[in-house]
């Protein structure tokens, strides 16, 4: 599923591994110490090789912890991409703890660093719907509604932004949620 919009820019969703997919950098779902873990951020370690975790240990070294909605950007190792961005997304406790914005701000700051570094494309997974426990749906619509939102926007250098889910309920979830922002917006 896609949606293009007017300035020419593109949202994609698939379903499938975002070790196997190519882009200019892959957003990861990275734990407050940047110390690798499961999931998603297991399998972009195993993938990527020790280049990533390297990385990972002089910037841990520089900064300790990198709080909830914050990313910072390494090698990308073996995968096909230029960069991972280890985006870490808020623990849910009961969406009242300021977990939609951190959630919101995960995506931003990925966003933010391709600008930075003059990116055309950047893959996502469903950030902190695992093991942090972020209900599915209602992390669907925020992150599609960030991305989305970005995406609009006239002057970026970001053309492509992929959504790459493992779950076919995951890719269900992302896919309503983007329905619902495309039958809001009047470009």
């Amino acid at each position: 599923m896609e949606h293009r919009f007017s300035n020419g820019r593109l949202l994609r969703l698939v379903q499938g591994d975002i070790t196997r997919l190519a882009a200019d950098a892959i957003a990861n779902a990275a734990n407050a110490a940047l110390a690798g873990g499961g999931g998603v951020d297991g399998a972009i370690h195993r993938a990527g090789g020790p280049a990533i975790m390297s990385e990972l240990d002089e910037i841990r070294a520089r900064i300790g912890r990198c709080p909830a909605g914050g990313a910072v950007a390494t090698t990308a190792g073996r995968l096909p991409a230029r960069f991972v961005f280890h985006a870490v997304g808020p623990v849910y406790r009961d969406g009242r703890h300021g977990e939609p914005e951190a959630l919101a701000s995960c995506y931003r700051t990925c966003l933010d660093l391709a600008e930075e570094r003059k990116l055309g494309s950047l893959s996502f997974p469903a950030i902190s719907t695992g093991v942090y426990g972020y209900p599915l749906n209602e992390a669907a619509e925020i992150a599609v509604g960030a991305v989305a939102g970005y995406l609009a926007r006239e002057a970026v250098t970001v053309h492509e932004a992929v959504f790459v889910l493992f779950l076919e309920e995951a890719y269900e979830a992302f896919a309503a949620a983007l329905c619902r922002w495309a039958g809001e917006q009047v470009e």
